[in-house]
């Protein structure tokens, strides 16, 4: 996990990579005021008041095309189960960047506040359904006047895995293939989407230092089919990954058609034995209470091998039909 951190944290410190995530992903109007062409990474540890540090994720200092300045708070989830709080720890985030910028007299002309954009960039499998507003998490009625004096914060959401894949391959940004790469789950297309990455690397060199970074991340992903461990040192050369894959795709499918047939091999021992369970209990049932009638024989047919076994333990001892399928 700390290690996927690092790689995202490689990738979103590239001016260009964030740029076009926000044009891509974030696509609102207002970004038309920002001159994302002259964005300025800026430091995100914090300490507070009391000495504790805050370590925050990415955050951008962004000018503003009229005049003044915004900043970009990019938080980035790798966690499997989405965070409930994510509002409120934007809230501290920013709080804690605004006390940052005072102490510093970074602020304005007018001695006010900049402007800030929270951003969540999630990677994980559930899809993200948490309140995107602190205010949605405060208890009180919708009419309270205390609302007067409740802090507020919202935050942009951008969930990788929302998006398909179809939708993903409509897009020419290195953002989408990132997205498109975290959440390849067929093996046929790791090697489609590692020369698509090659070309568009090809197409925009003024982003190939993060070709090595896709190139760890392809092979990680490559070496994950070998069931290597996530601290196994990868290529950072997109073709020798390319290459990787190239050899061991065979491999892989020869033990993907050796799983099936072994697979399906057990499926039909198992069709076997309960056919067999069930004429026998079936057998048993008729010689101690005569021909069943057909809700017994339903029941037969519907039983899976517990039940079979359950039931036969019951014929021991049961007068009745109904004693044994109750």
């Amino acid at each position: 996990m700390a290690d996927h951190d690092a790689l995202y944290h490689r990738l979103f410190s590239h001016p260009g990579m964030v740029a076009q995530m926000l044009r891509d992903f974030v696509a609102e109007p207002w970004l038309d005021d920002l001159d994302l062409s002259a964005m300025e990474r800026v430091n995100a540890k914090f300490h507070g008041a009391g000495g504790e540090r805050r370590d925050g994720d990415v955050i951008w200092r962004i000018p503003m095309r009229q005049e003044g300045e915004a900043y970009l708070v990019l938080l980035l989830e790798f966690q499997s189960t989405p965070e409930r709080w994510m509002a409120l720890r934007a809230l501290v985030y920013v709080g804690l960047l605004w006390q940052q910028l005072i102490r510093e007299k970074r602020l304005a002309p007018d001695g006010r506040l900049p402007p800030v954009l929270p951003i969540v960039l999630y990677n994980g499998d559930p899809r993200w359904a948490m309140p995107l507003s602190l205010r949605e998490q405060i208890g009180l009625p919708e009419d309270s006047p205390f609302w007067h004096w409740q802090p507020e914060m919202r935050y942009h959401i951008i969930d990788e895995g929302a998006f398909s894949a179809d939708d993903l391959a409509t897009r020419d940004s290195l953002a989408a293939l990132l997205f498109r790469l975290e959440h390849c789950h067929d093996i046929d297309q790791i090697g489609p989407l590692i020369d698509a990455v090659i070309a568009w690397f090809r197409l925009h060199p003024a982003f190939e230092p993060l070709a090595a970074v896709f190139a760890m991340l392809a092979g990680r992903l490559t070496m994950m089919q070998d069931g290597a461990s996530p601290g196994v040192l990868v290529s950072e050369n997109l073709l020798e990954v390319k290459t990787m894959l190239a050899t061991r795709f065979e491999e892989w499918k020869r033990q993907w058609e050796l799983k099936g047939e072994l697979k399906g091999e057990l499926k039909g021992q198992r069709i076997g034995q309960q056919i067999g369970e069930t004429r026998l209990l079936r057998r048993q049932l008729e010689r101690r209470f005569g021909p069943l009638p057909d809700w017994a024989q339903q029941r037969l047919a519907l039983a899976d091998l517990s039940t079979l076994d359950e039931w036969g333990m019951r014929l021991l001892e049961a007068k009745t039909l109904d004693e044994i399928f109750q």
